[in-house]
Protein backbone atom coordinates (compact mmCIF):
# COMPACT_ATOMS: atom_id res chain seq x y z
CA UNK A 1 0.00 0.00 0.00
CA UNK A 2 1.08 3.31 -0.94
CA UNK A 3 1.33 5.63 2.47
CA UNK A 4 2.74 9.00 2.53
CA UNK A 5 4.13 10.66 5.79
CA UNK A 6 3.96 14.21 5.95
CA UNK A 7 5.59 15.80 9.06
CA UNK A 8 8.87 17.19 10.82
CA UNK A 9 12.35 15.18 10.88
CA UNK A 10 14.64 14.50 13.79
CA UNK A 11 18.09 12.88 14.36
CA UNK A 12 17.85 10.72 17.51
CA UNK A 13 21.26 10.06 18.96
CA UNK A 14 21.62 6.61 21.62
CA UNK A 15 24.84 6.72 23.79
CA UNK A 16 24.73 3.48 25.14
CA UNK A 17 27.39 2.35 28.15
CA UNK A 18 28.14 1.29 31.46
CA UNK A 19 28.49 2.85 35.04
CA UNK A 20 30.29 1.27 37.48
CA UNK A 21 31.94 4.66 39.26
CA UNK A 22 31.13 7.91 40.26
CA UNK A 23 33.28 11.30 38.74
CA UNK A 24 35.46 12.62 41.63
CA UNK A 25 34.71 15.98 40.20
CA UNK A 26 30.56 16.04 41.42
CA UNK A 27 28.41 13.15 42.96
CA UNK A 28 27.58 11.75 38.96
CA UNK A 29 27.99 8.63 37.67
CA UNK A 30 30.97 8.23 35.17
CA UNK A 31 29.33 6.58 31.71
CA UNK A 32 31.85 4.25 29.87
CA UNK A 33 30.44 4.32 25.86
CA UNK A 34 30.20 0.88 24.81
CA UNK A 35 27.89 2.27 21.75
CA UNK A 36 26.67 5.46 19.68
CA UNK A 37 23.30 4.76 17.64
CA UNK A 38 21.70 6.96 15.17
CA UNK A 39 18.27 7.22 14.04
CA UNK A 40 15.53 8.76 12.43
CA UNK A 41 13.28 10.25 15.00
CA UNK A 42 9.86 11.92 14.47
CA UNK A 43 8.55 11.78 10.90
CA UNK A 44 11.20 9.52 10.18
CA UNK A 45 10.57 6.88 12.72
CA UNK A 46 6.78 6.92 11.32
CA UNK A 47 8.44 6.08 8.10
CA UNK A 48 10.99 3.77 9.02
CA UNK A 49 8.36 1.86 10.80
CA UNK A 50 5.90 1.55 7.71
CA UNK A 51 8.62 0.42 5.62
CA UNK A 52 9.46 -2.52 7.65
CA UNK A 53 5.98 -3.49 7.43
CA UNK A 54 6.04 -3.45 3.89
CA UNK A 55 4.43 -0.38 2.70
CA UNK A 56 5.62 1.48 -0.14
CA UNK A 57 6.20 4.91 1.65
CA UNK A 58 7.15 8.31 0.81
CA UNK A 59 8.33 11.06 3.45
CA UNK A 60 7.47 14.98 2.67
CA UNK A 61 9.63 17.10 5.01
CA UNK A 62 11.96 19.58 5.23
CA UNK A 63 15.78 18.29 5.05
CA UNK A 64 18.61 20.77 6.36
CA UNK A 65 22.21 20.24 4.56
CA UNK A 66 24.25 20.08 7.75
CA UNK A 67 25.67 16.62 8.98
CA UNK A 68 22.54 15.85 11.26
CA UNK A 69 20.73 15.66 7.76
CA UNK A 70 23.66 13.32 6.72
CA UNK A 71 23.04 11.15 9.45
CA UNK A 72 19.22 10.60 8.41
CA UNK A 73 19.43 10.02 5.01
CA UNK A 74 21.48 7.05 5.83
CA UNK A 75 19.30 5.95 8.47
CA UNK A 76 16.28 6.49 5.97
CA UNK A 77 17.92 4.56 2.69
CA UNK A 78 14.90 2.72 1.38
CA UNK A 79 12.03 5.76 1.90
CA UNK A 80 11.34 8.13 -1.09
CA UNK A 81 12.29 11.48 1.04
CA UNK A 82 10.77 14.21 -0.55
CA UNK A 83 12.05 17.82 0.86
CA UNK A 84 11.67 21.30 1.19
CA UNK A 85 14.64 23.81 1.16
CA UNK A 86 16.84 23.26 4.27
CA UNK A 87 15.36 26.45 6.37
CA UNK A 88 16.83 25.26 10.18
CA UNK A 89 19.86 23.13 11.42
CA UNK A 90 18.67 19.23 11.92
CA UNK A 91 17.28 18.90 15.36
CA UNK A 92 19.28 16.19 17.34
CA UNK A 93 18.57 14.61 20.73
CA UNK A 94 20.85 12.84 22.05
CA UNK A 95 20.02 10.23 24.95
CA UNK A 96 22.45 8.69 27.16
CA UNK A 97 21.53 5.16 28.82
CA UNK A 98 23.10 3.45 31.42
CA UNK A 99 21.84 -0.31 30.34
CA UNK A 100 18.47 0.49 29.45
CA UNK A 101 17.79 3.27 31.88
CA UNK A 102 18.04 6.54 30.55
CA UNK A 103 20.17 9.32 32.34
CA UNK A 104 19.82 12.34 30.33
CA UNK A 105 18.92 13.92 27.12
CA UNK A 106 20.63 16.63 25.09
CA UNK A 107 18.66 18.63 22.57
CA UNK A 108 20.36 20.58 19.78
CA UNK A 109 18.87 22.88 17.20
CA UNK A 110 15.18 21.98 18.03
CA UNK A 111 14.30 26.04 18.11
CA UNK A 112 11.44 27.23 16.34
CA UNK A 113 11.87 26.54 12.31
CA UNK A 114 10.75 28.78 9.59
CA UNK A 115 7.51 26.96 6.95
CA UNK A 116 9.90 25.27 4.80
CA UNK A 117 8.12 25.45 1.11
CA UNK A 118 5.86 22.61 -0.61
CA UNK A 119 7.58 21.17 -3.86
CA UNK A 120 5.33 19.76 -7.09
CA UNK A 121 6.49 16.36 -6.36
CA UNK A 122 5.34 17.08 -2.41
CA UNK A 123 1.92 17.83 -2.75
CA UNK A 124 1.84 15.00 -6.07
CA UNK A 125 2.87 12.73 -3.14
CA UNK A 126 0.01 13.77 -0.92
CA UNK A 127 -2.43 13.12 -3.83
CA UNK A 128 -1.51 9.88 -4.64
CA UNK A 129 -1.74 8.53 -1.73
CA UNK A 130 -3.57 5.17 -0.53
CA UNK A 131 -3.34 6.33 3.39
CA UNK A 132 -1.62 9.33 5.18
CA UNK A 133 0.30 10.01 8.22
CA UNK A 134 1.12 13.46 10.07
CA UNK A 135 3.54 13.30 12.10
CA UNK A 136 3.95 16.78 13.58
CA UNK A 137 6.47 17.76 15.42
CA UNK A 138 6.21 21.26 15.49
CA UNK A 139 8.85 22.20 13.28
CA UNK A 140 6.60 23.89 10.58
CA UNK A 141 6.13 21.45 7.79
CA UNK A 142 2.35 21.48 7.95
CA UNK A 143 2.25 25.51 8.56
CA UNK A 144 2.71 25.44 5.10
CA UNK A 145 -0.73 26.04 3.40
CA UNK A 146 -0.08 24.61 0.22
CA UNK A 147 0.43 21.31 1.99
CA UNK A 148 -2.46 22.10 4.47
CA UNK A 149 -4.72 22.29 1.60
CA UNK A 150 -3.83 19.14 -0.23
CA UNK A 151 -4.52 17.61 3.09
CA UNK A 152 -7.25 18.65 3.22
CA UNK A 153 -8.20 17.52 -0.02
CA UNK A 154 -6.79 14.26 1.06
CA UNK A 155 -9.19 13.43 3.96
CA UNK A 156 -12.77 13.51 1.73
CA UNK A 157 -11.23 10.56 -0.41
CA UNK A 158 -8.61 8.55 2.00
CA UNK A 159 -7.65 7.68 5.83
CA UNK A 160 -5.61 10.60 7.41
CA UNK A 161 -4.24 10.50 10.73
CA UNK A 162 -2.47 12.80 12.45
CA UNK A 163 -0.54 12.96 15.00
CA UNK A 164 -0.80 16.23 17.05
CA UNK A 165 2.31 18.57 19.37
CA UNK A 166 1.21 21.41 21.12
CA UNK A 167 3.57 23.49 19.47
CA UNK A 168 2.61 22.64 16.14
CA UNK A 169 -0.54 23.35 13.93
CA UNK A 170 -4.53 22.36 14.20
CA UNK A 171 -5.41 19.16 12.11
CA UNK A 172 -6.87 19.95 8.76
CA UNK A 173 -11.01 19.62 8.78
CA UNK A 174 -12.31 16.42 7.96
CA UNK A 175 -9.01 13.96 8.91
CA UNK A 176 -10.16 10.36 9.61
CA UNK A 177 -8.84 10.29 13.51
CA UNK A 178 -6.22 12.68 15.66
CA UNK A 179 -4.15 11.17 17.85
CA UNK A 180 -2.72 12.85 21.11
CA UNK A 181 -1.72 11.79 24.05
CA UNK A 182 -3.53 12.44 27.63
CA UNK A 183 -1.01 15.16 28.49
CA UNK A 184 -1.11 16.76 24.87
CA UNK A 185 -4.86 16.65 24.50
CA UNK A 186 -4.80 18.70 27.82
CA UNK A 187 -2.45 21.38 26.42
CA UNK A 188 -3.83 21.09 23.19
CA UNK A 189 -7.34 21.69 24.82
CA UNK A 190 -5.95 24.74 26.84
CA UNK A 191 -4.68 26.23 23.98
CA UNK A 192 -7.88 26.37 22.55
CA UNK A 193 -9.57 27.92 25.48
CA UNK A 194 -11.51 24.75 26.40
CA UNK A 195 -11.36 24.86 29.89
CA UNK A 196 -13.48 22.46 31.21
CA UNK A 197 -11.29 19.52 29.19
CA UNK A 198 -8.07 20.73 31.21
CA UNK A 199 -9.64 20.04 34.75
CA UNK A 200 -7.32 17.35 35.83
CA UNK A 201 -10.64 15.75 37.30
CA UNK A 202 -12.12 15.52 33.38
CA UNK A 203 -12.68 12.54 32.26
CA UNK A 204 -10.84 11.00 28.97
CA UNK A 205 -13.56 10.84 26.88
CA UNK A 206 -14.66 14.71 27.74
CA UNK A 207 -11.50 15.76 26.50
CA UNK A 208 -11.92 13.74 23.33
CA UNK A 209 -15.03 14.91 22.68
CA UNK A 210 -14.71 18.62 23.01
CA UNK A 211 -11.38 18.10 20.92
CA UNK A 212 -12.71 16.29 18.22
CA UNK A 213 -15.46 19.18 18.12
CA UNK A 214 -13.15 22.41 18.24
CA UNK A 215 -10.82 19.81 15.57
CA UNK A 216 -13.73 18.97 13.12
CA UNK A 217 -12.38 15.91 12.96
CA UNK A 218 -13.93 12.37 12.36
CA UNK A 219 -12.01 10.73 15.84
CA UNK A 220 -9.95 11.41 18.59
CA UNK A 221 -8.03 8.72 20.05
CA UNK A 222 -6.53 10.14 23.21
CA UNK A 223 -4.02 7.36 24.63
CA UNK A 224 -3.27 6.64 27.77
CA UNK A 225 0.10 4.45 27.93
CA UNK A 226 0.10 1.21 29.83
CA UNK A 227 -3.67 2.39 30.08
CA UNK A 228 -4.71 2.16 26.94
CA UNK A 229 -6.52 4.74 24.88
CA UNK A 230 -10.09 6.23 24.66
CA UNK A 231 -11.76 6.32 20.94
CA UNK A 232 -14.08 8.85 20.45
CA UNK A 233 -16.14 9.15 17.33
CA UNK A 234 -18.30 11.53 15.61
CA UNK A 235 -21.23 9.69 16.19
CA UNK A 236 -20.84 10.64 20.24
CA UNK A 237 -19.51 7.04 20.83
CA UNK A 238 -16.92 6.40 22.99
CA UNK A 239 -14.46 3.56 23.08
CA UNK A 240 -11.95 2.40 26.25
CA UNK A 241 -9.57 0.14 24.41
CA UNK A 242 -6.93 -1.35 26.72
CA UNK A 243 -3.62 -2.14 26.05
CA UNK A 244 -1.68 -5.64 26.98
CA UNK A 245 0.52 -5.79 29.94
CA UNK A 246 4.21 -5.25 29.12
CA UNK A 247 7.13 -4.06 30.65
CA UNK A 248 7.63 -1.22 29.25
CA UNK A 249 11.62 0.62 30.10
CA UNK A 250 11.71 3.34 27.73
CA UNK A 251 8.08 4.54 25.64
CA UNK A 252 9.85 6.68 23.06
CA UNK A 253 8.12 6.25 19.80
CA UNK A 254 4.57 4.47 21.05
CA UNK A 255 3.18 7.60 19.14
CA UNK A 256 4.45 7.04 16.16
CA UNK A 257 4.29 3.06 16.26
CA UNK A 258 0.74 3.85 16.82
CA UNK A 259 -0.22 6.71 14.33
CA UNK A 260 1.67 4.41 11.54
CA UNK A 261 -0.09 1.47 12.49
CA UNK A 262 -3.57 3.06 12.64
CA UNK A 263 -3.23 4.54 9.15
CA UNK A 264 -2.16 1.31 7.39
CA UNK A 265 -5.21 -0.66 8.77
CA UNK A 266 -7.75 1.89 7.81
CA UNK A 267 -5.96 2.10 4.36
CA UNK A 268 -6.61 -1.69 4.20
CA UNK A 269 -9.91 -1.39 5.14
CA UNK A 270 -9.97 -2.48 8.45
CA UNK A 271 -13.36 -0.79 10.52
CA UNK A 272 -11.81 2.58 12.81
CA UNK A 273 -12.67 0.76 16.25
CA UNK A 274 -10.67 -2.94 14.96
CA UNK A 275 -8.06 -0.55 13.84
CA UNK A 276 -7.46 1.11 17.21
CA UNK A 277 -7.48 -1.78 19.00
CA UNK A 278 -5.12 -3.45 16.62
CA UNK A 279 -2.88 -0.27 16.32
CA UNK A 280 -2.85 0.23 20.24
CA UNK A 281 -1.74 -4.15 20.22
CA UNK A 282 1.13 -2.49 18.09
CA UNK A 283 2.29 0.07 20.10
CA UNK A 284 2.61 -2.43 22.89
CA UNK A 285 4.70 -4.73 21.28
CA UNK A 286 6.72 -2.55 19.48
CA UNK A 287 7.68 -1.13 23.13
CA UNK A 288 8.09 -4.56 24.51
CA UNK A 289 10.87 -5.24 22.18
CA UNK A 290 12.76 -2.49 22.83
CA UNK A 291 10.78 0.41 21.37
CA UNK A 292 12.48 3.35 19.19
CA UNK A 293 15.83 2.25 20.51
CA UNK A 294 16.17 -0.85 19.14
CA UNK A 295 15.60 0.40 15.75
CA UNK A 296 18.87 2.39 16.45
CA UNK A 297 21.94 1.93 13.85
CA UNK A 298 25.76 2.77 12.88
CA UNK A 299 25.08 5.58 10.15
CA UNK A 300 28.76 6.01 9.69
CA UNK A 301 28.25 2.24 8.64
CA UNK A 302 25.49 1.96 6.30
CA UNK A 303 25.85 2.79 2.53
CA UNK A 304 23.25 4.41 0.80
CA UNK A 305 22.49 4.00 -2.67
CA UNK A 306 20.45 0.65 -4.29
CA UNK A 307 22.16 -1.72 -2.39
CA UNK A 308 20.96 -0.68 1.01
CA UNK A 309 17.06 0.03 0.04
CA UNK A 310 14.48 -2.53 0.27
CA UNK A 311 11.37 -3.28 1.45
CA UNK A 312 12.82 -3.83 4.87
CA UNK A 313 16.29 -1.69 4.48
CA UNK A 314 18.15 -1.49 7.93
CA UNK A 315 15.55 -3.70 9.76
CA UNK A 316 17.86 -6.62 9.79
CA UNK A 317 15.68 -9.66 10.46
CA UNK A 318 13.42 -9.52 7.06
CA UNK A 319 16.52 -9.57 4.15
CA UNK A 320 14.15 -10.59 1.76
CA UNK A 321 10.41 -10.62 0.25
CA UNK A 322 8.88 -13.15 -2.52
CA UNK A 323 5.66 -13.28 -3.99
CA UNK A 324 4.16 -15.76 -6.03
CA UNK A 325 3.26 -13.77 -8.78
CA UNK A 326 4.00 -10.11 -10.02
CA UNK A 327 0.32 -8.95 -9.11
CA UNK A 328 0.82 -10.47 -5.67
CA UNK A 329 1.66 -8.12 -2.65
CA UNK A 330 5.02 -9.16 -0.22
CA UNK A 331 4.26 -11.73 2.40
CA UNK A 332 3.79 -8.58 5.25
CA UNK A 333 1.61 -7.08 2.80
CA UNK A 334 -0.43 -10.03 2.04
CA UNK A 335 -1.06 -10.79 5.72
CA UNK A 336 -2.68 -7.62 6.04
CA UNK A 337 -4.62 -7.78 3.68
CA UNK A 338 -6.00 -11.14 4.39
CA UNK A 339 -6.89 -9.77 8.26
CA UNK A 340 -8.52 -6.77 6.60
CA UNK A 341 -10.67 -9.02 4.81
CA UNK A 342 -11.62 -11.36 8.43
CA UNK A 343 -9.20 -13.95 6.87
CA UNK A 344 -6.79 -16.30 9.12
CA UNK A 345 -3.42 -16.06 8.05
CA UNK A 346 -0.99 -19.18 8.30
CA UNK A 347 2.65 -19.15 8.40
CA UNK A 348 5.26 -22.25 9.11
CA UNK A 349 8.93 -22.00 8.77
CA UNK A 350 12.38 -23.97 8.67
CA UNK A 351 15.66 -24.26 6.24
CA UNK A 352 13.46 -26.30 3.92
CA UNK A 353 16.69 -27.25 2.40
CA UNK A 354 16.09 -30.17 -0.12
CA UNK A 355 12.42 -29.82 -0.46
CA UNK A 356 10.80 -33.55 0.00
CA UNK A 357 7.19 -35.01 0.62
CA UNK A 358 7.50 -34.24 4.12
CA UNK A 359 7.72 -30.73 3.91
CA UNK A 360 4.97 -30.50 1.45
CA UNK A 361 2.64 -32.40 3.99
CA UNK A 362 3.64 -30.48 6.38
CA UNK A 363 2.83 -27.36 3.87
CA UNK A 364 -0.49 -28.45 2.67
CA UNK A 365 -1.55 -29.19 6.05
CA UNK A 366 -0.99 -25.88 7.48
CA UNK A 367 -2.77 -24.68 4.42
CA UNK A 368 -5.64 -26.18 4.85
CA UNK A 369 -6.09 -24.55 8.07
CA UNK A 370 -6.50 -20.68 6.84
CA UNK A 371 -6.60 -18.15 3.47
CA UNK A 372 -3.23 -17.64 3.27
CA UNK A 373 0.61 -19.83 3.74
CA UNK A 374 3.24 -17.44 4.30
CA UNK A 375 6.65 -19.50 4.79
CA UNK A 376 9.32 -17.64 6.59
CA UNK A 377 12.40 -19.05 5.30
CA UNK A 378 16.15 -19.49 6.75
CA UNK A 379 18.04 -17.10 4.75
CA UNK A 380 21.77 -18.88 3.46
CA UNK A 381 23.35 -17.52 6.58
CA UNK A 382 21.26 -18.49 9.05
CA UNK A 383 21.40 -21.94 7.61
CA UNK A 384 25.10 -21.95 7.75
CA UNK A 385 24.99 -20.98 11.05
CA UNK A 386 22.10 -23.66 12.12
CA UNK A 387 23.91 -26.14 9.82
CA UNK A 388 27.16 -26.16 9.90
CA UNK A 389 29.48 -24.99 6.99
CA UNK A 390 28.39 -27.09 4.25
CA UNK A 391 24.70 -25.86 4.53
CA UNK A 392 22.60 -25.17 2.62
CA UNK A 393 23.14 -27.24 -0.21
CA UNK A 394 20.06 -25.13 -2.45
CA UNK A 395 20.81 -21.36 -2.39
CA UNK A 396 17.96 -19.05 -0.85
CA UNK A 397 16.61 -17.67 -3.96
CA UNK A 398 16.13 -21.42 -5.24
CA UNK A 399 14.53 -22.67 -1.69
CA UNK A 400 12.28 -19.84 -2.15
CA UNK A 401 11.34 -20.71 -5.87
CA UNK A 402 10.68 -23.89 -5.48
CA UNK A 403 8.80 -23.14 -2.06
CA UNK A 404 6.34 -20.67 -4.55
CA UNK A 405 6.05 -23.53 -6.92
CA UNK A 406 3.73 -25.43 -4.71
CA UNK A 407 0.26 -24.32 -4.67
CA UNK A 408 -0.07 -24.28 -0.77
CA UNK A 409 2.10 -21.59 -0.35
CA UNK A 410 1.09 -18.05 -0.96
CA UNK A 411 4.16 -15.70 0.00
CA UNK A 412 7.86 -16.75 1.46
CA UNK A 413 9.48 -14.04 3.97
CA UNK A 414 13.53 -14.96 4.24
CA UNK A 415 15.02 -13.76 7.65
CA UNK A 416 18.60 -13.99 8.00
CA UNK A 417 18.31 -14.62 12.00
CA UNK A 418 18.77 -17.90 13.81
CA UNK A 419 14.89 -17.62 15.06
CA UNK A 420 11.89 -16.71 13.45
CA UNK A 421 10.57 -14.12 16.32
CA UNK A 422 11.71 -10.96 14.45
CA UNK A 423 10.23 -12.40 10.83
CA UNK A 424 6.44 -13.09 12.71
CA UNK A 425 6.96 -9.85 14.60
CA UNK A 426 6.80 -8.50 10.70
CA UNK A 427 3.39 -10.98 9.73
CA UNK A 428 1.38 -11.46 12.69
CA UNK A 429 0.09 -14.66 11.74
CA UNK A 430 -3.23 -15.98 13.10
CA UNK A 431 -1.69 -19.66 13.26
CA UNK A 432 1.89 -20.44 13.41
CA UNK A 433 2.56 -24.16 12.11
CA UNK A 434 5.52 -26.90 12.82
CA UNK A 435 5.90 -30.45 12.11
CA UNK A 436 6.54 -32.15 15.55
CA UNK A 437 5.75 -34.39 18.11
CA UNK A 438 5.41 -32.18 21.04
CA UNK A 439 2.67 -29.77 22.59
CA UNK A 440 1.84 -26.99 20.83
CA UNK A 441 2.46 -24.78 23.96
CA UNK A 442 5.94 -26.52 24.54
CA UNK A 443 7.32 -24.06 20.84
CA UNK A 444 9.10 -21.32 21.76
CA UNK A 445 7.12 -19.38 19.46
CA UNK A 446 3.95 -19.72 21.58
CA UNK A 447 4.74 -16.64 23.53
CA UNK A 448 5.47 -14.51 20.93
CA UNK A 449 1.97 -15.50 19.35
CA UNK A 450 0.27 -14.98 22.24
CA UNK A 451 1.22 -11.32 22.89
CA UNK A 452 -1.14 -10.58 19.57
CA UNK A 453 -4.09 -13.38 19.80
CA UNK A 454 -2.12 -16.29 17.98
CA UNK A 455 -1.76 -19.76 18.66
CA UNK A 456 0.93 -22.57 17.45
CA UNK A 457 -0.12 -25.54 16.12
CA UNK A 458 1.28 -28.79 15.01
CA UNK A 459 1.04 -31.13 12.58
CA UNK A 460 2.73 -34.85 12.36
CA UNK A 461 5.87 -35.11 11.56
CA UNK A 462 7.44 -37.55 9.49
CA UNK A 463 10.70 -38.93 10.44
CA UNK A 464 11.77 -41.02 7.12
CA UNK A 465 12.12 -38.14 5.09
CA UNK A 466 14.50 -35.63 6.39
CA UNK A 467 16.93 -33.29 4.37
CA UNK A 468 19.67 -34.82 6.68
CA UNK A 469 19.26 -38.19 5.35
CA UNK A 470 18.68 -37.18 2.19
CA UNK A 471 21.89 -35.38 2.13
CA UNK A 472 23.66 -38.10 3.83
CA UNK A 473 22.18 -40.48 0.74
CA UNK A 474 23.35 -37.63 -1.79
CA UNK A 475 27.37 -37.90 -0.04
CA UNK A 476 27.49 -41.63 -0.80
CA UNK A 477 26.39 -41.53 -4.30
CA UNK A 478 28.64 -39.25 -4.71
Amino acid sequence: MKVTVVGDLLLDVDINGTATRLSPDAPVPVVDVGGVRRRAGGAGLVATLLMRDGHDVTLVTAVSDDDGAAHLRRALSGVELLTGAPLAPTPTKTRVRIGSHPVVRFDEGCAPAPTPDCTGDMRAAIDSAEAIVVADYGRGITFNEDIRDALTTAAHRIPVVWDPHPSGSQPVSGVSVVTPNLAEARALAKAAGLEPVVDPGAGTAEAGARLLEHWNSRAVLVTKGEAGAVLVEATGRATGIPAPRTSVADPCGAGDRLAGSLAAYLGLGVALPEAASRAVADASVFLADGGAASLAVDTDAVESGPAAAGPHAGAGAVVELFGNQPSRPDGVQLAAEVRAQGGTVIATGGCFDLLHAGHARTLAAARAMGDCLIVCLNSDQSVRRLKGPHRPIVSMEDRAELLLALSCVDAVVVFDEDTPEDCLEFIRPDIWVKGGDYQPDELPEARLLATWGGQCVTVPFHPARSTSGLAEALAKVG
